[in-house]
Formats: structure tokens, C-alpha cells, sequence
């Protein structure tokens, strides 16, 4: 979000500098006057020109970080699903500490190591005791104490919620 914010603040006061250079007349302030230029059409020039930047360089931003954002958190492995707070934190855990050996659409990983969580489905429960007491069976061995309390919970709700969808 700082990013964001620091990024659309560069290109606000470049254009800004930009409008009072040539208000100014350019870089050193000499200007040769304009058959019919006055006050008025100064004035007119000004609006049209803060309303332009107003409108394309500050709104247009703002709607399409905004649009993101709210979609971000909608799109999980190119599928609609909808996810609590917790299955978000989940989501980041996993994408940490699982996704390396596990293959789970949701979380766009491609683990070769354990088993394929979307073939699965493990409920909340077996994958939580997965987390804290580790397995020792199938083609790998994963180690217990990965995560430990509410992050376990964390991502065992995001897997059980997602697996396989």
C-alpha cells in the first residue's frame, strides 16, 4: 500500500511541477503574448486543466487500486471463492511453508514432494494434525511443528476450505 501511495504522490507532483512551469511561461517565465489571450482565458485554461487532473490523474488511480484490492482477496488460483480472515492468513502461511511439496490450485503451487491436496481434501482437522504432529509415510516426510497454533489453524482452514474447488 505504501508503494501505491508513494507512487501516485511522484506522479501528482510531476504534474503539478509540469503546470507551473507553464503557467509561468515555461522554465525561464518569458512569454510572448498571444493575440487575445487575457485574464479570462488564463482562468479558463487553469479549470479546464485542474479538472483534466483531477479527473484522469488522480480519480482513474484511485478506482482501478481500489477495484484491485477488492478483487485480490476474491481470486484464489484463477477460481471464485470467497475467504475469511483467517483463510487469507492461511493462504500466506501455506504459500510460506507448504507450498514447496504440496500441489494445491488455490495457492497456485505444483509441490512434487507431498501429496496432492486438491486430490485429497482433508478436512480442517487432518491437516491441522498434520501441521503440529508431521507425517512420517508416503514418498516424503514432513517434519511436525511447522506452524504452531493459530497459524496451524490458519492454514488448515485455508486448505480445507479450498482443496479441490
Amino acid at each position: 500500500m505504501l508503494a501505491t501511495v508513494a507512487f501516485l504522490a511522484f506522479w501528482i507532483l510531476v504534474g503539478l511541477a509540469l503546470f507551473f512551469i507553464a503557467m509561468r511561461r515555461g522554465p525561464r517565465g518569458k512569454h510572448v503574448a498571444a493575440e487575445g489571450e487575457g485574464r479570462g482565458s488564463r482562468r479558463a485554461i487553469l479549470t479546464s486543466f485542474l479538472v483534466f487532473y483531477v479527473a484522469v490523474g488522480i480519480a482513474v488511480p484511485a478506482l482501478l487500486i481500489t477495484g484491485n484490492e477488492d478483487n485480490a482477496d476474491a481470486h484464489v488460483g484463477g477460481t471464485q471463492i470467497s475467504l475469511t480472515k483467517q483463510e487469507v492468513k492461511g493462504r500466506e502461511l501455506f504459500g510460506q511453508r507448504c507450498a514447496n511439496c504440496h500441489v494445491l490450485a488455490a495457492a497456485e503451487s505444483e509441490g512434487p514432494v507431498g501429496p496432492n491436496l486438491d486430490q485429497l481434501r482433508p478436512p480442517a482437522e487432518l491437516v491441522y494434525d498434520a501441521i503440529v504432529r508431521g507425517r512420517q509415510r508416503g514418498g516424503g516426510t514432513m517434519p511436525a511443528g511447522l506452524l504452531e497454533g493459530s497459524q496451524a489453524e490458519d492454514v488448515a482452514a485455508f486448505v480445507a476450505a479450498t482443496a479441490g474447488r
